[in-house]
């Protein structure tokens, strides 16, 4: 595998009162249901970041590490990027009590909701940042649980040196069938490792064709029922969840997103300039290549530009 991800491809065009104003390049695959490439276009073989895409893996690498979770409800937590609404930080709240553990033993920073909503409720109210705020606090919540069940320390429970971190990196490179070519440091402070998206989409295919009582369709299985707390409402990949039969799908910064149908097959691409607005149009794409249709897909298959405050353009796949 190449150590420098060598950029993508045009994949979106943004279009403005009728005038290409944009373009958005990036790497994009699809693979097929037995795991063969069937289309991609840009660098799908070098590593990137996946960036929140990874939560999964991480998931799975606290659960085999002896995370005591049986509600299905809290994995799909775990396994978030939540919006920050009330049904999130209350059940963050419930696992750091029931771990005897308080919002200041999370590492992530302190942070407004990422969901508009959430984030206007506690301006309003005169809050400000908080840590159990931050879209990741169910992860490291996660992560701090998983210490405890193991007799590991909670100092440092974010260093890729730590016996927690190591657990998850080997779940990573495992699902991904890559050894991760760097370690980066995440938005959160947790580890991120480097994969390729060819490896992306693999790993998130053997999630969705996992036996049932596995680890792994134990995770992909939670997400699934409990889109919500995976994303939040009107979350791209919650409303993907939901919209599309038996997908498991989850967005990561910079333009990440990973999916997978069963049966189907798997997508996994990242926009190089780290836009959203352009990851769902392509995501679109990708999935109608695998014979996928549903009315969210419809939905998200042109993102509007507004001009005025009215619709004016589109942001729509080129690829």
């Amino acid at each position: 595998m190449v150590t420098t991800y060598r950029g993508g491809a045009p994949l979106a065009e943004v279009v403005r009162s009728g005038f290409v104003e944009g373009v958005h390049r990036g790497s994009v695959v699809v693979l097929g249901a037995d795991g063969t490439p069937v289309a991609g276009a840009g660098d799908v073989s070098s590593p990137v970041f996946p960036r929140s895409a990874s939560k999964p893996m991480q998931a799975i690498g606290m659960l085999r590490a002896g995370l005591p979770l049986t509600d299905p409800a809290d994995v799909a937590l775990v396994s978030a990027s939540h919006a920050g609404e009330e049904f999130h930080l209350a059940r963050v709240g419930r696992l750091l009590r029931e771990g005897g553990l308080d919002a200041e033993a999370l590492h992530c920073p302190p942070d407004l909701p990422v969901g508009d909503a959430a984030r206007e409720a506690v301006l309003r109210a005169g809050g400000g940042p908080t840590r159990v705020q931050m879209n990741c606090s169910g992860k490291h919540t996660g992560m701090l649980r998983t210490c405890l069940a193991a007799g590991w320390p909670l100092e440092g429970y974010w260093r890729p040196e730590h016996p927690l971190q190591q657990r998850i990196s080997a779940a990573i490179e495992e699902f991904t069938g890559e050894q991760a070519a760097a370690v980066g440091v995440d938005g959160c402070g947790a580890p991120v490792l480097a994969v390729s998206l060819t490896g992306l989409a693999g790993a998130y295919l053997r999630l969705v064709s996992a036996e049932p009582g596995t680890v792994e369709r134990t995770v992909a299985d939670a997400m699934r029922a409990y889109p919500e707390l995976v994303g939040g409402t009107g979350a791209e990949d919650t409303r993907l969840m939901r919209g599309v039969p038996g997908a498991l799908a989850k967005v990561g910064a910079e333009g990440v997103i990973a999916a997978a149908v069963p049966g189907v097959g798997a997508v996994a691409l990242k926009i190089d300039d780290g836009a959203g607005r352009a990851r769902m149009p392509v995501l679109v794409s990708a999935l109608r290549r695998l014979g996928v249709e549903a009315p969210v897909l419809a939905e998200y298959a042109e993102v509007p530009l507004l001009g005025g405050g009215l619709p004016v353009g589109v942001v729509r796949a080129l690829w």
